[in-house]
This record gives structure tokens, sequence and C-alpha cells, in this order.
């Protein structure tokens, strides 16, 4: 009775949140650096991207304009609107707000609530309005630099453009996305041509030591890369290839060939029999029956190396880092991005995140494009 029709059982209802869990999961972030991509570092730091749509306090430290000072009678006065300040306009991108809270700098650190009157030491009094006016005076002349201020002021929400234009119009990009694509290109196609005769072979030809193959391919899966770099590096200098795109083609072909491999001898040898045998039965050699009957026939599982591929080569920064010159004209856009673009700011979260999105719009057209085969190869071999 548990399985009536028209009624789902506890465990299909598991699933479903299960799913949905996993999917806000990844979701969440994904919608937080999007959010963020368009803010300007300074809201990023003050508050959370979940309260980009509400004011966001922010403060600033600066000095009063000691040029400015006027003599009232005994005292030494400096008047001015701090949203006039050139300073204050690039760290509050539209130059407005309302101040909640004002101190001097120059001093213990207080604050003092905006519209009050601050008595500071040796005689002096500030006072700030919420419109940002503020008035210092002191019994005595100020001093060649003049008077330090620090502010707190609610700002309103603030979207900015300007991460995507110094992420796209940064010196050499343009290069860089070729660059990108001349390296992840042929780091795709070289392991899937390669892999594929290796995975036929594993799959349906006999000889002394497959089953040893097979064990060697499936341990190199856990060997992690950092610990062939350098020695890999060597050889390719030894060889004359160091540091070039031929030899970053080669190292990525070395560190996809074991999933490659993997991949399709699983989904090989799930082929029919029966169509491989009456192939041979026919005439057909080896390599005829590889190139009309299995490639074909495989072509969900070259797919899903494909995406995964593409997709590690793609944002990979490391590899890149070790193999390719350290020129500009070579680099690609994860190093152009690290090197030039974040460099010592890297807490930049705005550049950071607008780079995520620029740098995953071409693997989401070749994902999509090719999604459908992602689970047939994954599934390779899983069921007989």
């Amino acid at each position: 009775m548990d399985n009536i029709a028209g009624q789902k059982s506890a465990l299909s209802w598991a699933t479903n949140i299960a799913v949905v869990f996993m999917v806000l999961v990844w979701l969440i972030p994904t919608v937080g650096l999007f959010v963020s991509s368009f803010r300007d570092r300074d809201q990023i730091s003050a508050s959370g991207w979940w309260q980009a749509p509400f004011s966001v306090e922010l403060t600033f430290r600066g000095r009063a304009p000691v040029e400015e000072a006027t003599q009232d009678g005994s005292i030494w006065v400096i008047e001015g609107n701090i949203f006039e300040d050139e300073e204050v306009q690039a760290a509050f991108s539209s130059g407005d707000g309302t101040v909640t809270a004002f101190g001097d700098s120059g001093r213990a650190p207080a604050e003092y609530p905006a519209g009050t009157v601050a008595e500071l030491d040796d005689g002096q009094t500030l006072s700030v309005a919420p419109d940002g006016a503020y008035r210092f005076t002191s019994p005595e002349e100020f001093g060649r630099r003049g008077p330090r201020i620090y502010f707190a002021a609610d700002t309103p929400p603030q979207f900015t453009l300007d991460n995507y234009r110094n992420v796209l119009t940064a010196d050499n990009m343009d290069r860089a996305f070729i660059n990108t694509l001349t390296v992840t290109i042929p780091a795709t196609i070289i392991p899937i041509l390669v892999a594929a005769f290796a995975a036929y072979a594993l799959a349906w030809m006999q000889f002394p030591g497959r089953g040893l193959l097979i064990a060697a391919v499936v341990g190199l899966l856990v060997v992690p890369l950092q610990l062939a770099l350098v020695p890999m590096l060597n050889l390719h200098n030894a060889i004359g290839v160091g540091q070039s795109f031929l030899g970053i083609w080669m190292a990525h072909t070395a560190f996809g060939m074991p999933l490659a491999i993997y991949l399709l001898r699983n989904y090989m040898v799930g082929l029919p029999r029966d169509i491989i045998e009456c192939a041979k039965v026919d005439g057909a050699t080896d390599f005829e029956v590889f190139t009309k009957i299995v490639l074909p026939l495989s072509f969900p599982a070259l797919a899903s190396f494909a995406i995964f591929q593409f997709l590690w080569t793609w944002n990979d920064l490391l590899v890149a880092k070790v193999f390719l010159p350290s020129s500009d004209e070579s680099k690609v856009m994860t190093v152009k991005i690290a090197d030039d673009l974040l460099g010592s700011r890297g807490g930049d979260w705005g550049i950071l995140a607008t780079a995520a999105f620029v740098s995953i719009a071409v693997p989401l057209v070749v994902f999509f494009t090719m999604q459908r085969y992602l689970v047939r190869g994954l599934l390779a071999g899983s069921v007989k």
C-alpha cells in the first residue's frame, strides 16, 4: 500500500529536498558574485551583497583645507562641505549622502552624532551637519596641514559598470583572450585524439600487460599535478619547448590523459560486442572498426571529456604561470587578471567578481551546447 498510484514515497521527497538544497548551495554564491560585480570596492567592504539595494554606511578620513581658514574675532574658522571634496567624491562615487557621525581623527577616536558640536582639545570645536556642512573652530591659528576629520555617512545604493570597463578595457586583454583560446582549443583536442586510440586498445584489443596499463591509468588519476610541474618543466627546457605554447599543450595533454583514457575506455567497453565482431568477420581492420563504428558511437563520452578539459584549461592559472612566458604578449586571461588587474589589490572583490563572470562566458556557451552528452558520457560503463 506504500506505492499507491498518485502518491510519492518519502524517498522521493527527500531526493527533491536534497536537489533543491544543492541548487541553492551553488546558486547563492553565484548570485552574490554577480551582484558584487556591479558594486564599488567601498560598498563591498562596508556591507554584504544581500544589502546592495539598501543604503550603506561608509567612512572617510581627510583634512579640512587650512588655506580656507578665516578669522572671526578671536577665533579661527574653517567652513565647508564634506561632499565637495574631490577625494570624498571619489570615495563615495556620487559625492552625496547623509552624515551619521563624525570626529577628529587626529585625537583619541570618538564619534559624535551629526548635528552636534564636539568639544575637542585645546579649545577647538567641530560640528558636522547631516547634509555634510562642517565648521571647525580654534582659538589659535591652524597649523600648515590643517585639522583631520573623519565621518560616517549613509550613501544610497550605487551600481556601476566601472568594474567591467576595467576588466574589458585593460591593456592587451583582447590579446589575452586570443591566447586563452590558443591554449585551450589544442589542449582539448590533442588529449581526445590520443586517448581515443588508447581507450580502444584497452577496451577491445588483447595484448600482454593490458590489465597493468588499466591499473596504471586509474592510479594516475589520483596523482596531484603540482608534483609534476617542476620535473615536467625541466624536461621541456631540456628538449627545447620550455615556456611556450607547445610546452603548455603538452603539459595539459599529459595532465588530462588519465581521465580521458579512463572515461573513454569505460564507455567503449560497454558498446555492443556483436557489432564489432560482425565488422571483424566482414574483414574490417581494427583501425576501420575504430574510425567507422566505435568513434561515432563514443561521441557522448568524447563530448563529456571535452567539456571537463575545456573548463579546466580555460580557468587554469597555475599551469599557465609555469609553462608560458611572463611577457605580456603571452599571458592568458587568468594570468592577465591576476597580474595586471589585481596585483597588490588582492582584496578588490569587485574586480574579482567581474573577472569571474567575464571568464566564464565562453565556458558557459560550451557547456550548454554539449550538456546533453554530459550525463550519458559520465554514466558510461556503470550499467551492464
